[in-house]
């Protein structure tokens, strides 16, 4: 079987264009096309964004000469990753996954809706299970996945050995979050230099709401939320690349120190399915106590590991321990690329 067929929604944006990046020789996608808005279409790829490629890696010569297309259902792919701002995501993704595309999206609009998974393949694949319901809502076999807020990601990749191994009751969360986080430009440099900005609008909210259904059940083609307390309060601060989060957590029973580092060293429950982007240790444990740092820290396993570190007993909760992951790799553009792994290897794709 050759290669499945790809496409990019909004693939000029910065997520995008980390989509594209990190699809460049990808073993089982082919890149076939790229989508984004009207004052783009009828370009080439390479035209379009010769002062606009603001990633550190170099543009993919496989990709220069593509010729942008509308972000309409008529493209050539069996599967399209959505980059595209939640302003215009909701209708664009609806009209693709009725068309009968498979959509992995990192948009917002359809995360907490009843039959679209919110994955984490290393938490909830199971949660596939709901796409047989949403297609049959839409009448066909097209559907949506989502991935989490970039945020939410690192925190519940954290979490769920912690909740399959002790419970969790309770979660504080404190984010200092990368201004790539904010897309590009991004912030202005009179707000964040020499400054913390403590508020990002909606971010708390995604926290708090998308960790529940993310650690919750499936049962009868329906999530029940996990019955957990979560308090997040986010800050954007003057980092390029990597969100910083400081949590603390009340566990259901108690749990030695060593048991807790060991359940989370230990976690990788898909490293059967061997999937391209998997980064073969999805929590990393540094035992260093200056670190996990966005600098050095940010870029463990091609930037797909999540890194744990000071962990320790908290006086008020149980643990609290600090949080690393790569906001626009690990948080965006390739989960949205492992999510549509695992919808290969779990049969939905190549049909």
């Amino acid at each position: 079987m050759g290669k499945i067929s790809i496409g990019v929604l909004g693939a000029t944006g910065m997520v995008g264009q980390t989509i594209v990046s990190l699809l460049n020789g990808h073993p089982w996608f082919e890149l076939t096309e790229v989508a984004a808005s009207e004052r783009s279409a009828g370009k080439s790829y390479g035209e379009a964004m010769s002062d606009k490629w603001v990633i550190g890696s170099e543009m993919p010569d496989s990709v220069k000469g593509m010729k942008i297309k509308a972000c309409k259902p008529s493209l050539d792919c069996e599967i399209v990753l959505s980059a595209l701002d939640s302003a215009v995501a909701h209708g664009i993704e609806e009209d693709f996954a009725k068309a009968g595309y498979a959509v992995s999206s990192n948009a917002k609009n359809h995360r907490m809706e009843a039959d679209v998974p919110l994955l984490i393949p290393e938490i909830n694949a199971d949660h596939l299970g709901l796409i047989e319901r949403q297609r049959k809502r839409r009448g066909g076999k097209g559907f949506i996945v989502t991935d989490p807020n970039c945020s939410t990601i690192g925190m519940c990749i954290a979490l769920k050995p912690l909740q399959d191994a002790f419970g969790i009751e309770q979660v504080m969360v404190t984010t200092m979050q990368a201004v790539s986080g904010a897309g590009y430009p991004g912030v202005s440099s009179l707000d964040i230099v020499d400054n913390v900005i403590p508020y990002i609008s909606g971010e708390e909210e995604k926290m708090e709401t998308e960790t529940l259904k993310i650690l919750g059940k499936l049962s009868e083609g329906r999530i029940a939320d996990a019955r957990i307390r979560v308090s997040a309060s986010c800050n954007r601060v003057g980092v390029k690349y990597g969100h910083t989060e400081c949590v603390s957590v009340k566990l259901s029973r108690k749990a030695e120190l060593k048991e807790l580092v060991g359940s989370l060293e230990s976690f990788n429950p898909i490293k059967k399915l061997v999937l391209p982007s998997e980064p073969g240790h999805p929590i990393i444990v540094t035992k260093d106590e200056a670190r996990p740092q966005p600098r050095y820290d940010s870029n463990h396993g091609k930037g797909m590991s999540t890194v744990v570190g000071r962990i320790r007993p908290c006086s008020v909760l149980d643990y609290k321990f600090v949080v690393l992951s790569h906001n626009t790799i690990r948080g965006a553009a390739g989960a949205a690329i492992l999510n549509a792994e695992l919808l290969k290897a779990k049969g939905y794709l190549g049909q």
